[in-house]
């Protein structure tokens, strides 16, 4: 199976459905405030709505309250959630859908093993002094073949001309939101057409 392609901070329906036809499996709806991706619950009922069954929908969320969360999960009736900034361990634990936690490595940072944690899925993002992701930072790629990523989201800086190298080191999916962008939060079509077929056809 071809890696799986998560485009992040979507925040217009016809964006969506744009990565929905070239081929992603996974939309990512922020609900992080200081985020210029971050959509309102009206906004993300309609994409959800669009989107119907035809992907998985992740909400990506920055030390949210937990009461906010789970309010989400119900209302959007969301198949992930993403924690992306501070978040402890407890956090994660008890909640009715699949969890990832991101790890914002610094690009000079060199990982060794993956840490425990009691997250589904880890996503390796690129740290930002300032933002929660979407800074559009690569990292080295060097060293992560070492890793079994079978259950990672790799992301931080990924655009279409990178995103093959990534995919070929066998992650569980790749993640982009402001490498397809012509505007943050405004998808360009013919970047997210090449971003997932070059991490479709990567070997």
């Amino acid at each position: 199976m071809s890696v799986r392609v998560k485009i992040c901070g979507v925040t217009r329906v016809q964006d969506a459905l744009a990565a929905l036809e070239y081929g992603a499996e996974i939309i990512g709806l922020n609900f992080h405030p200081p985020s210029p991706r971050c959509v309102s619950l009206e906004r993300a009922d309609e994409i959800r709505r669009a989107i119907a069954a035809r992907a998985l929908v992740a909400g990506v969320f920055v030390n949210a309250a937990r009461e906010f969360i789970a309010a989400r999960i119900a209302e959007l009736a969301l198949d992930l959630i993403q924690f992306h900034g501070d978040e402890d361990e407890a956090a994660l634990a008890g909640w009715p859908v699949a969890t990832i936690r991101a790890l914002r490595l610094k690009p000079d940072a060199r990982l060794t093993a993956l840490p425990a944690t009691r997250a589904d899925y880890l996503l390796l993002d690129t740290f930002h002094p300032g933002l929660y992701g979407g800074a559009g930072v690569a990292r080295p790629l060097a060293g992560l073949e070492r890793l079994d990523l079978s259950r990672v989201f790799l992301s931080g800086g990924l655009d279409p001309a990178n995103v093959g190298a990534a995919a070929a080191l066998g992650p569980y999916a790749v993640d982009v939101a402001s490498g397809v962008e012509s505007a943050p939060g405004v998808k360009d079509p013919s970047r997210l057409r090449s971003f997932i077929a070059n991490a479709k056809t990567a070997r």
